[in-house]
């Protein structure tokens, strides 16, 4: 990685927005029929008893302010103010078991229901997803950057500042950790193995091509454009490797 892209990696900072209100109707209709019209909405929702089943078999429910009825019944009866606000933190605390889809008498999935929600929530640039989504912008960076997700140097307070004090029980020991890595790089901690450029390039067109980038660019642009920068550069160096395969 360039010098440029270094320096860009470490000046990354989401800077968090704030999601304007009251909302517009039409934007609620907006986002209303960008759920309605999901392939697997009608699939998912199949009408509502109101019976509580899948609220009462819901693990979720029982440690937070979460009910699966609830979402179901918001949508069945098309309360686009009451989706919009369960968009905002409710949806977000699903585990996506489907404990609730296989209680279900009329065959409902609330679960799958929930899923089309957060894609919405992502594809708007609802604030709830860029604060759900933000812990993991490391996690990205660390794996377009060097191919792993993570490094035993990032278990340490600074790199899971978000995890609290909690995080010194958890302190990786460094040195344990390298014995534990039957790598040739045992001896570093900036990465448990070596990902070879192709496998990056790959990577990142899968992210490409299936809209993974789109979506990152709506809830994080600095992140966005910082991988962007990083995988220009793999992808000339790629371009490079193959025109000297070639001679």
């Amino acid at each position: 990685m360039s010098h440029s892209s270094t320096t860009r990696v470490q000046q990354y900072i989401g800077d968090p927005l704030t999601e304007s209100t009251p909302v517009e109707r039409e934007k609620l209709e907006e986002i209303f029929q960008d759920i309605q019209g999901d392939l697997r909405f009608d699939h998912e929702l199949n009408g509502c008893l109101n019976c509580g089943i899948c609220t009462a078999t819901c693990p979720a429910a029982h440690y937070y302010d979460f009910s699966p009825r609830e979402i179901v019944q918001l949508l069945w009866t098309e309360n686009l103010e009451g989706i919009y606000d369960a968009m905002q933190e409710k949806i977000w605390s699903c585990a996506q078991c489907y404990t609730c889809a296989a209680r279900c008498p009329f065959g409902n999935s609330p679960g799958g229901l929930i899923m089309v929600m957060r894609e919405a929530a992502i594809k708007h640039g609802m604030e709830s997803a860029k604060q759900v989504l933000r812990p993991f912008s490391r996690v990205m960076l660390k794996l377009i950057s060097t191919g792993n997700q993570l490094s035993p140097d990032m278990i340490n307070p600074e790199g899971f500042a978000d995890w609290g004090p909690n995080i010194s029980k958890v302190d990786a020991p460094l040195e344990l950790l390298r014995k534990a890595i039957p790598m040739p790089t045992l001896h570093t901690t900036k990465t448990a193995w070596e990902v070879n450029l192709k496998t990056s390039v790959e990577l990142y067109t899968i992210w490409e091509e299936t809209g993974v980038l789109n979506s990152l660019e709506t809830i994080d642009e600095n992140l966005f454009d910082v991988i962007c920068d990083i995988m220009d550069e793999k992808r000339d160096d790629y371009d490079d490797w193959l025109e000297e395969q070639d001679d």
